[in-house]
């Protein structure tokens, strides 16, 4: 599935949520289920600068493809970064940078967050990018 598919099934599910509570309760529950963080990746190097909760991401690439992991210690920010991952992972370091992420204003995201949190945001889709480049960087040397 590419980048672009999984946007549109979040751009659907999040459609058929009316409310932003609704949306939020949403986020909350994808944040709990993503996997737990390895407790020797919550350390400054993958701790994410510009977040006003505390995130750590940490990435990994195999077979050509990036995955993602993800933890915060706050649960809306936990959920963000779940559907980052979401979107993002198993997908190569080109498919990455070159991605819109459109879903992000199409679903409202950024406008119904806390400035901190869309700065969150901002510093966690900067970090999966930079990711991205060393991969396709030390990859294609």
């Amino acid at each position: 599935m590419t980048i672009h598919e999984r946007e549109l099934e979040v751009i659907e599910e999040f459609s058929d949520l009316d409310e932003w509570m609704d949306k939020y309760n949403y986020l909350i529950e994808m944040g709990r289920d993503i996997p737990a963080l390895d407790t020797t990746c919550k350390t400054d190097q993958y701790l994410i600068q510009g977040c006003q909760s505390r995130v750590w991401l940490q990435a990994e690439f195999q077979s050509g493809k990036i995955n993602y992991s993800a933890d915060s210690d706050a649960i809306i920010t936990k959920g963000i970064a779940a559907l980052l991952i979401r979107v993002l992972n198993e997908s190569t370091p080109d498919e990455i940078l070159n991605a819109d992420l459109e879903f992000i204003d199409t679903i409202g995201l950024k406008e119904h967050l806390s400035p901190t949190r869309s700065n969150g945001l901002v510093s966690m889709l900067k970090q999966m990018r930079y990711y991205a480049l060393a991969y396709k960087t030390k990859s294609s040397n």
